[in-house]
């Protein structure tokens, strides 16, 4: 391991050298299952044709230009998630935690052009929205906040799923202007809210004037068996955060907006040196290209169903288990008890997963996973999980 590196990864013991659908291969030649995607960013799996023929060709003709220029890949992408999303207009950055940089700057210009002097946006607990100075202040996440104050001013925080607190804030905060929330948190533990709460949302926002702002950059392209996760109730945003899965792993973010979101940022207001390049876009429109024509997300509403089905009926029951939830490929098993240590001993088994919110089991895989390889990964983690809880 070079010592070059600063140190901000606790880096698993293992380097891959190639990939090939869900499965990935170490550089000892060793196979794994990969049921994590790159954290939700690789729904085609890898060495996907489709991506590899995209890139290459892209790459043999132009790269980048700036912003400086029209780009035409960036055209053709913006028109692709506008038509896809009911959006009207897209700015493109390099990552969610740029997107959603871009979403919490509209939120404050759309107030200060609305005569608001001090705006403030409300955001909720157990949240992660990046590690940018402003989206580590919108995260609801102590621990990844400590040591970087002060925190950005601007934002009210109320617990996740909780209308009655958002009705309560809207009453005693007039300064508030917009609502970023998760559809389904992905770091809070693969938390998913009660069904209309996207609605009620949107019905606060309306009553305030505020603008509903939605991180879908771990929930979004296909994850949860929708293209976005926020048409499970119809919630409608004003404004979409978009990065992870949208190039599978090249390197970008999209901050989409319709309406009175939609004409906020004009030139100068906000930019990006390398945000949308002709090479990441291409990436993204092959994958939008190809989730469409292989009916992923109709894989992955099925496929999901079937690894909650198959994770109740074999975990469910058991002492330690207290609960399992998902909604398409986004799936959680929560312990009662800390298992980050499963991590490493399912690396072993050759099973690739993640633990986050101490707790819970996180599940990722690609949108491209197949019912053989569903069944693998349900016996994989099943027989994980029963050892770990007599073990522990």
């Amino acid at each position: 391991m070079s010592d070059a590196l600063m140190a901000t990864y606790r880096r698993l013991p293992v380097a891959f050298e190639h990939g090939a659908g869900v499965w990935l291969w170490d550089t000892a030649g060793r196979r794994y299952l990969d049921a994590l995607s790159g954290i939700a960013v690789c729904g085609l799996g890898h060495a996907h044709p489709a991506i590899r023929d995209a890139l290459c060709e892209q790459a043999g003709r132009l790269i980048h230009t700036s912003n400086l220029y029209r780009i035409t890949e960036q055209e053709r992408l913006g028109d692709m998630l506008a038509e896809h999303s009911g959006m009207e207009r897209v700015f493109f950055a390099n990552s969610g935690a740029e997107a959603n940089e871009a979403a919490i700057k509209l939120a404050r210009l759309h107030a200060h052009q609305r005569g608001v002097e001090n705006p403030a946006i409300l955001v909720m607990e157990h949240s992660f929205h990046g590690r940018t100075l402003a989206t580590l202040s919108a995260t609801g996440n102590r621990k990844v906040q400590a040591g970087f104050e002060p925190l950005v001013q601007g934002f009210v925080r109320v617990p996740y799923n909780d209308v009655v607190a958002v009705e309560t804030a809207a009453s005693n905060r007039p300064n508030i202007v917009a609502i970023l929330v998760e559809p389904i948190q992905g770091e809070g533990g693969i938390r998913i809210p009660d069904a209309g709460y996207g609605r009620r949302l949107r019905e606060i926002c309306d009553q305030n004037g505020w603008l509903l702002i939605c991180d879908e950059i771990q929930t979004g392209m296909g994850r949860t068996g929708r293209l976005f996760a926020h048409e499970h109730d119809g919630s409608a945003p004003d404004v979409i955060t978009l990065a992870k899965g949208l190039a599978n792993g090249v390197p970008i973010g999209a901050c989409l907006a319709r309406g009175k979101a939609a004409e906020v940022l004009g030139p100068g207001s906000h930019g990006s040196t390398f945000g949308g390049n002709p090479l990441a876009c291409r990436a993204a429109r092959a994958v939008l290209e190809t989730i469409h024509a292989e009916d992923l997300i109709a894989n992955a509403a099925a496929q999901g169903d079937y690894l909650l089905a198959g994770l109740r009926e074999t975990l469910g029951s058991l002492a330690g288990v207290l609960d399992i939830r998902g909604r398409g490929l986004m799936l959680g098993i929560e312990l009662d008890r800390p298992c980050a240590d499963l991590v490493g001993k399912a690396l072993e088994a050759g099973l690739l997963i993640n633990v986050t919110a101490d707790r819970v089991i996180r599940l990722l895989p690609p949108l491209i996973l197949s019912r053989p390889e569903a069944e693998q990964l349900i016996e994989g983690l099943s027989t994980l999980v029963k050892g770990y809880l007599r073990e522990a």
